[in-house]
């Protein structure tokens, strides 16, 4: 099981995207990423490596072609040596760009001969995990139909006790030839379809496909810190390739639901606290329970004005794949009274004779301005 991060939802841009728009916001996340702006910051770190890869692969036609088409496995055996899309190491069966081209634009590009059997088809599952179930990590049972082999024949398309000959008008070849004037053009066999061989009795069970839609279910591992975005390769648990070719893959994404107190910017967990005015002026402490159970204790400083923001290290979301949390960030909102007792309206009058203007200098310096401007206007 592999996690790979889409390379779009990476540099944060649409798969439309130019090549203007993608350097942009490459150079952008770059500077906000990069491990010399973030000393010490395992995350920084993680991400610039992320988005580099993503940058070095969309940049280049060739290799975003190939990623639109086949997603990560495109880089995954050494498609131009070295690793990651920088190099294009990793391991998904390409040998080198002629194969991908040769897969994506047909045989023009390569010889003729026998075709090789289909891989199955990949498949696509959407899972929606809670912020708490994101933070812990959980495992869970899916349940999805899917081609699978076919047991009668094991896949062959024969019916069983009886197997596949040779076609006889390719000769095993699965390509025809044929003389056009001075050119001579070869073209998939219209007998066997390119297999270069030909089933007389199909399998009843699977009318010689080798395949049948059958119930599965699955064991699937979230790992801490996943996002919505984020995608969980299960190898070989897509639908089963014709004849007995390999099976394709299962793509699990994952999609976050919304939380009643948290929202989320990657690692760094974000909430809004709202305040009396009185806490707001002479500062208390308070607790906040956190995503791992525990109580984070925060200071509110005397002053502190509506907007600011308060940062507790380590106390965000998990690195998905590595080490650390990131923060949580609360931003302070100063909740102005709605309803006072007789006393309490007593009481702020109170304050109020004895207000100088100084407690309050932001206001103080406004209405100073303003004074100012209107003495101006009747000079």
């Amino acid at each position: 099981m592999a996690i790979e991060a889409d390379f779009y939802q990476l540099l944060e841009i649409e798969r439309t995207a130019d090549d203007a728009t993608i350097k942009s916001s490459y150079r952008k996340l770059a500077m906000r990423w990069h491990p010399d702006k973030n000393p010490g910051d395992a995350e920084a770190e993680a991400r610039f490596k992320a988005i580099s890869e993503a940058y070095e692969c969309l940049k280049d036609p060739q290799k975003r072609a190939a990623y639109d088409r086949f997603g990560h496995d495109a880089f995954k055996q050494g498609m131009s040596g070295g690793g990651g899309p920088g190099g294009m190491g990793g391991g998904a069966g390409f040998s080198d760009l002629g194969d991908i081209f040769e897969t994506i634009f047909g045989s023009a590009f390569g010889g003729g001969g026998r075709q090789q059997a289909r891989r199955g088809a990949d498949l696509r599952y959407d899972m929606e995990i809670t912020l708490d179930e994101a933070f812990h990590g959980k495992s869970a049972q899916i349940e999805i139909e899917v081609s699978a082999r076919c047991e009668p024949c094991d896949g062959s398309g024969a019916e069983p006790g009886t197997g596949a000959r040779r076609c006889n008008l390719c000769g095993g070849h699965g390509q025809v030839r044929a003389q056009q004037g001075f050119f001579m053009v070869e073209r998939t066999c219209p007998t066997c379809h390119g297999r270069g061989e030909v089933i007389d009795k199909p399998c009843r069970s699977c009318r010689g496909e080798g395949r049948v839609d059958k119930p599965q279910t699955l064991d699937v591992t979230i790992p801490p810190g996943v996002d919505t975005g984020t995608r969980i390769r299960l190898a070989g648990k897509g639908e089963a390739g014709p004849h007995g070719a390999p099976p394709g893959d299962l793509y699990i994404f994952i999609h976050i639901r919304r939380h009643s107190v948290f929202d989320r910017d990657g690692t760094t967990l974000l909430t809004r606290v709202p305040v009396s005015f009185t806490t707001a002026a002479l500062g208390r402490e308070i607790e906040i329970p956190g995503l791992d159970g525990k109580r984070i204790k925060v200071d509110i400083p005397a002053g502190i004005q509506s907007g600011k923001q308060l940062r507790k290290r380590g106390e965000g979301m998990p690195v998905l794949q590595g080490r650390g949390r990131g923060d949580l960030v609360l931003e302070i909102m100063v909740e102005t009274p709605t309803k006072l007792t007789a006393r309490q309206k007593e009481l702020l009058r109170e304050l109020q004779e004895t207000e100088t203007g100084e407690e309050t200098p932001q206001s103080k310096g406004f209405f100073d301005r303003i004074k100012e401007a209107w003495e101006g206007l009747t000079e």
